[in-house]
């Protein structure tokens, strides 16, 4: 999976789409209609989210390779919102999106296997198979060990899916756990070594299929990451509102221009908020979108040389 990835990435840019709809986000004029139409409920909301996403999603994604929905902004709105979490991952596919489902899953044995079958597998019944969410990466919290990766890099060489570890995370309070020393070296640095290791079970091309997540907020620490796992796809979230810019990227990629791929997520799905882009308004938000990947992409690329 990991290079149909890095095909789509050469083909358009090295940017994912955050798909994190908040009610905040969503333009009054959207809001309204399904409201009219289903009700001001969780029902409302949620065909008000698919229908934000669906317009993001036709207006970027000749741009973009990837979107990455964040599975907690959908699940907020109970059963209502997994549906419109579905319906997102189904439509992006159709458009010729890879979809990385954020889902940040960490348990163990059974229970761990069971969230990769439902999001990168699929269950048997009765001699058929079927797939749960469809989604073509997920995100993967690593802290309980091998045991609740394992399952999932079995899965992913099965279904030729993949996995993005974290490891260095973009939020400021990541070091109380991460940036601890342990026989003298800082526990991403040990998680990255396990990054690459699983990932050598796993390869799919020049690059596995198991990849890491490291904050672009943490530029110093990408590049040493980035030497240990050399092998290993990076997603970089905190571009864009949390602080990170394009210079910041540069030591996260590899000579040949891939390995890693940046996220933006309320940096572009909610730009019409913003002054540089409030010239399209609400009524055409998914234009503000278009012009902040553009934007995004005029940046990397700019500081990539």
């Amino acid at each position: 999976m990991i290079s149909k990835l890095a095909a789509k990435i050469k083909e358009t840019s090295p940017i994912v789409v955050g798909l994190d709809p908040q009610l905040k986000f969503l333009p009054e004029p959207l809001l309204e209609a399904s409201f009219k139409e289903f009700g001001e409920n969780p029902e409302g909301v949620c065909d008000a989210i698919f229908n934000f996403n669906k317009r993001i999603v036709d207006a970027v994604c000749d741009l973009v390779p990837a979107v990455k929905p964040q599975i907690a902004m959908y699940e907020v709105f109970g059963i209502p919102g997994l549906i419109a979490f579905d319906k997102t991952v189904k439509y992006c596919k159709e458009k010729g999106l890879i979809v990385i489902g954020d889902i940040k899953r960490g348990d163990i044995g059974s229970t761990s296997g069971a969230y990769a079958q439902g999001h990168l597998g699929h269950v048997t019944i009765g001699g058929k198979d079927y797939r749960g969410f469809e989604e073509d990466f997920a995100t993967v919290n690593p802290y309980l060990g091998s045991d609740g990766v394992k399952p999932f890099i079995d899965v992913c060489k099965a279904e030729d899916k993949g996995i993005f570890i974290l490891v260095k995370t973009s939020n400021p309070s990541s070091g109380e756990l991460q940036d601890r020393v342990s026989d003298g070296r800082p526990i991403y640095e040990w998680m990255g070594e396990m990054v690459a290791k699983w990932g050598e079970d796993c390869m799919d091309g020049d690059y596995s299929n198991v990849g890491a997540v490291v904050g672009a907020t943490y530029p110093e620490m990408g590049k040493v990451l980035r030497k240990i796992m050399p092998k290993s796809f990076i997603l970089v979230p905190g571009y864009g509102a949390q602080g990170g810019k394009g210079a910041d990227l540069v030591h996260f990629f590899n000579d040949d221009g891939l390995g890693a791929i940046i996220n933006s997520s309320r940096g572009i799905i909610a730009a019409y908020k913003e002054e540089k882009y409030a010239k399209f308004g609400a009524e055409h938000f998914e234009e503000a979108s278009r012009a902040a990947v553009l934007d995004m992409k005029e940046d990397i690329a700019s500081a990539l040389g």
